[in-house]
């Protein structure tokens, strides 16, 4: 028993995900036990692995296997989303490849390359989580566009709409020029950019006077309907009931008064154009103003732009300026700091734009869902972003949810006849020409008087059922599994999408299940680089994920990502940490497990005393390790436990119970230690499975000739019995006695090969528990108990024992006394520095108190140092 030659990651992990998937570990049924379930966030299916979905990952792959190895049936639903926007745009740059323009293809024809290239593509992700290590239900992979998951997302829209929860409105709405849609407010993201402010001159109708007004945007005046003056400034009240003259344009506009404006921003006059700006189009409609849109959907200038027709609105800008200080018109320009939005897909700068869309009303839905987080029914975890939630849900608006894009779920409003405000809404076209046909009273109406809004759904619309429609919670609410899988236990999400998935997922559980659909979020950081910049492609600073898990292997990769990754802060991602995860974990258990397959098995020799103390000590340092990862599991302390089982197993396991049962060299091990130790392999494993599944099954495999039904994967979790917390802590000295043996026979050059006696003068009165254990990790030939200090022997302490080792001929006795008359010098003349500062009144009274703790520690320990040297000179000068 023991494995050959150097770890070789990759085909170690090949294999056993090969078994894994083999002999079907993953997959969930419903059955009598209970069950625990995650589905995954899911990723967009024109996506690829990144180090965001790395950690993401490991930490529910962590969880699930933990839940299988504790009994519970679990079920880890994977999928993807069809991503309207990204996926449409990819699309549509292939075709522009191809020579083909999206718009000389019909709705079908653009579907069909769309569908073919989501085919070749989709599954890319899903397949690089296998490489991780991620033991998803993979029969269970959904598609936000599979069947059952798109007639979910419809019978919804339907019933909201007949709930009258969604209605369809011609409102000011965030445009997203480069994907040609609309986007919700949560889509856009506001820069602050450095920018100018432009002061330009309008003249005064039938005078030579002029007004001046400032503007960021001054390629929008083509869009000018009204200049505005707040009713109380006394230097315009001569303009009032008067009409100016827009730049270029020469149209007359109105000149109206509102206390809205700012009498201190600018000028005190304020442009309106009511196409252009949220706050233009209230005053527009409170004014009754005309309503001019120059813009195109690509953000080129329509004809109302005149001779800048069909030029982009940033080249406009330029020339525009141009023209205008032509003119006389532009007065000055000043630099301005001002917040721009941008689209969160493209990157490009939003217009707002007055359309036709569908909105959700979401101020009633949202408070059984801010209830559930406020009253903990929902757990958030860390806490800290209970504030975000509910700053979100206590402001939030309607949600814009139709896209004008063709890949997605087409929205089922049918118009007939030729208004754009006359249409119906059925999950079907059957259904709705019924309803057309009830509604106008004409049964004459066909199937071609239906032409259905051409628009989609937000993509949002789709993922908020995720954890109903992967169970068919939708179409069949009362089905035996969605009724045993939800709600799910844990969510594993980045913070950033907590509004837009997170929150909408609550509110549609409540809505459509009277219930929470899941128990527990669990929010990841932002994996950064070690300059703290959020890793992306753009930057170049984030590794690919596959070329790490080839070169470290995917249980170093786990190990390192949740190294240093507490939830909800950012994991400064240094591969360094794969490195440490490879070499003083993977393998330290690898080379741990060669060491005791090496050794010969004596069934006739006793066991020694030290090794039965050390498997009593170990089994203690089990347990409590097992109480201790209890508690940081249930409290999401995901680093927290791998750091409680790594130093367990690293340092407990393979630095110290193994050298203090580790026979002589050449020497048996007797039997009834070799197979406690085994039994104690065994333990950890388990508790190491959810982490480095690979190595675990690895060395699991090769203990014994197992049957499928008894893989690690599916083996149980350690159960928690006893403490002995005295034993833990008489070990702490005798290790630390241990490390003081080692320091001497360093320093001194007394080879570890050479024996030495052990005085002690024992004022602690510390149990002899482990005198075996540091008999034979310190080569002491004899250990005994004095009652007071040794002469002419090297001295260490421990607490308040004293420790002797007698001189021997290898410790030149002259040597020794200068080199500790040396040390005793420069520590006094420390002490004194110490207690001079400590003596400072000002410094006490102004030092915060964990400085002043720190100089009293320092004080303590140089005079506990003093003792001890003293101790050591006298009895070498005696």
């Amino acid at each position: 028993m023991a494995l050959a030659g150097k770890y070789d990651a990759k085909s170690v992990e090949d294999k056993w995900y090969n078994y894994w998937m083999e002999n079907n570990y993953f997959h969930s049924e419903v059955d009598e036990r209970e069950a625990y379930t995650i589905v995954i966030p899911p990723p967009n299916v024109t996506g690829v692995l990144h180090m965001g979905h790395m950690l993401n990952n490991t930490i529910q792959d962590v969880l699930i296997r933990r839940a299988r190895l504790k009994g519970y049936n679990a079920c880890w639903v994977p999928g993807t989303d069809h991503a309207s926007i990204a996926t449409e745009a990819k699309v549509v740059a292939k075709l522009k490849e191809d020579g083909i323009d999206k718009n000389d293809l019909t709705r079908p024809e653009f579907l069909e390359h769309a569908w073919e290239w989501t085919h070749k593509h989709g599954g890319i992700i899903l397949e690089q989580l296998k490489k991780l290590g991620a033991s998803c239900d993979w029969e269970r992979t959904a598609f936000t566009m599979d069947d059952n998951l798109s007639a979910s997302v419809i019978k919804v829209f339907v019933d909201l709409y007949n709930k009258g929860l969604i209605y369809r409105g011609y409102r000011m709405v965030n445009w997203d020029p480069e994907a040609k849609t609309t986007l919700s407010d949560e889509e856009v993201i506001h820069e602050e950019k450095q920018g100018n402010l432009y002061y330009l001159k309008y003249k005064i109708e039938g005078s030579n006077d002029t007004l001046t007004i400032a503007t960021t945007r001054p390629e929008t005046i083509m869009g000018d309907t009204a200049i505005c003056i707040n009713p109380n400034d006394e230097r315009f009240s001569h303009l009032k009931g008067k009409k100016a003259i827009v730049p270029i344009a020469n149209r007359a506009i109105p000149i109206i008064e509102d206390e809205y404006v700012d009498m201190e921003f600018g000028t005190g006059c304020l442009k309106v154009t009511p196409a252009h700006d949220q706050n233009d189009k209230v005053l527009g409609d409170k004014h009754k103003l005309e309503v001019i849109d120059i813009f195109n959907d690509d953000a080129t200038l329509n004809s109302f732009g005149l001779h800048y027709e069909g030029k982009d609105r940033f080249v406009v800008r330029k020339e525009i300026l141009k023209e205008l200080e032509t003119l006389g018109v532009l007065e000055k320009t000043e630099t301005h700091l001002n917040k721009v939005g941008t689209s969160e897909r493209t990157k490009a700068v939003i217009e707002p734009k007055l359309s036709d869309q569908w909105f959700l009303k979401m101020e009633g839905l949202a408070k059984p869902a801010l209830d559930a987080v406020i009253d903990k029914d929902v757990n958030l975890v860390p806490e800290k972003f209970i504030n975000t939630y509910r700053h979100w849900m206590e402001n939030v608006r309607d949600w814009n949810i139709s896209r004008q894009l063709w890949w997605g779920h087409q929205i089922p409003a049918y118009f007939y006849a030729d208004g754009k405000e006359d249409f119906v809404v059925a999950e079907t076209r059957e259904e709705a020409l019924v309803l057309a046909k009830e509604k106008t009273g004409n049964t004459s109406l066909t199937d071609a008087d239906l032409t259905q809004d051409p628009d989609a759904l937000d993509t949002w619309f789709s993922s908020w059922l995720w954890p109903m429609s992967v169970f068919n919670g939708i179409l069949e609410p009362d089905n035996k599994e969605i009724n045993y899988y939800y709600p799910t236990n844990d969510l594993v999400t980045a913070p950033e999408i907590l509004f837009f998935w997170v929150a909408r997922m609550i509110i549609a559980g409540y809505e459509y299940r009277k219930e929470k659909p899941f128990t527990n979020v669990y929010l990841t950081g932002i994996v950064r680089d070690k300059q703290r910049r959020k890793m992306s492609k753009s930057l170049g600073n984030s590794p690919d994920p596959l070329d790490l898990i080839d070169k470290y292997g995917a249980d170093a990769i786990r190990v390192g990502m949740l190294l240093s990754s507490p939830a909800g802060n950012d994991l400064m991602f240094d591969e360094d940490l794969c490195d440490q995860g490879r070499k003083s974990f993977v393998n330290k258990i690898y080379n741990s497990y060669n060491l005791i397959g090496g050794w010969e098995v004596d069934s006739t020799i006793e066991q020694p005393e030290a090794s039965k103390v050390a498997i009593e000590w170990y089994r203690s340092k089990f347990q409590k390790a097992l109480i201790e990862l209890e508690d940081a599991y249930e409290k999401y302390r995901i680093s927290d436990a791998l750091m409680i089982t790594y130093k367990l197993v690293r340092d407990d396991f393979s630095s110290w119970l193994l050298e203090m049962i580790k026979p002589a060299y050449q020497a048996p091990i007797d039997a009834k230690t070799y197979k406690e130790v085994i039994e104690i392999l065994e333990g950890n494993l388990k508790i190491s499975h959810p982490f480095v599944p690979f190595i675990s099954e690895e060395i699991w495999q090769d203990i014994a000739d197992r049957k499928p039904e008894d893989a690690l994967i599916v083996s149980s979790w350690p159960v928690v019995t006893s403490v002995d917390e005295n034993l833990i802590k008489e070990f702490e000295v005798a290790s630390d006695v241990i490390s003081g043996i080692r320091t001497i026979r360093k320093e001194k050059n007394i080879s570890f090969k050479d024996t030495i006696e052990l005085l002690i003068v024992n004022s602690e009165n510390t149990p002899t528990t482990f005198d075996s254990v540091v008999s034979k990790l310190g080569n002491v030939s004899s250990l005994v108990y004095v009652g007071e200090k040794v002469d002419g022997a090297l001295s260490f302490r421990v607490k308040s024992n004293e420790y002797f080792i007698p001189i021997s001929g290898a410790v030149n006795v002259e040597d020794e006394i200068k080199k500790l008359t040396e040390e005793l010098t420069y520590t006094e003349g420390f002490l004194k520095s110490v207690q001079k500062k400590l003596q400072n009144e000002r410094f006490v009274n102004n030092a915060p108190e964990q400085v002043i703790a720190n100089e009293r520690k320092k004080e303590a320990d140089a005079e506990a140092k003093i003792a001890t040297l003293k101790s050591s000179l006298s009895g070498l000068q005696e």
